[in-house]
């Protein structure tokens, strides 16, 4: 929840249960959904459903009840070659906030460059070649990498500036709106 009336407000509860945390949701501008499998691994689409679809539904029930005017929600880049019932997971929490009658804006970072995150920073010439190739040009773009400053500049910049029916964030627009002010 963000709200400049609210510094440092903690919320202590289960992320797949309105019932736990609803209660504590402020009637504010934005929620910001954070959510989701730690460290996702293709082999966890049991807990993806759980977790991040889970999570998803909860906090949609939640922002309705507080009366939410904007909810801002990280996804990832799809289509992908990669980690299908994670990006399918994703599809279906996307298309749930899309039906949900909240204003929304959803980011889709393919991969997030920050600490303990820097191992595909060794594909970066590998992108910039891809960019380059009209052919791969459009996949390069989609799949790009973005740094963790991009990222929390991006969320920022959305709940600064919320949406009007459902906006999308792919990683130009990361890059895009990620930019230092």
């Amino acid at each position: 929840v963000c709200s400049s009336d609210l510094p440092g407000l903690k919320v202590v509860g289960d992320a797949t249960d309105a019932g736990t945390f609803a209660s504590s949701v402020p009637p504010a501008d934005t929620f910001v959904h954070l959510a989701g499998v730690r460290r996702p691994k293709p082999w966890q689409k049991k807990r993806f459903r759980e977790t991040d679809l889970g999570s998803v539904q909860a906090s949609i029930a939640a922002a309705t009840a507080a009366g939410i005017k904007h909810f801002v929600y990280v996804s990832v880049a799809h289509p992908a070659p990669i980690m299908r019932a994670y990006v399918s997971v994703r599809v279906e929490c996307e298309r749930l906030l899309e039906q949900s009658g909240l204003n929304v804006t959803i980011l889709r970072p393919w991969y997030v460059l920050g600490p303990g995150h820097r191992w595909p920073a060794i594909l970066i010439p590998s992108y910039w070649i891809l960019r380059l190739l009209p052919w791969t040009r459009g996949f390069a773009q989609r799949l790009g990498l973005v740094k963790v400053d991009q990222m929390i500049n991006a969320l920022v910049w959305s709940v600064e500036h919320p949406a009007t029916g459902v906006r999308v964030l792919d990683v130009p627009g990361i890059r895009e709106h990620g930019r230092e002010p």
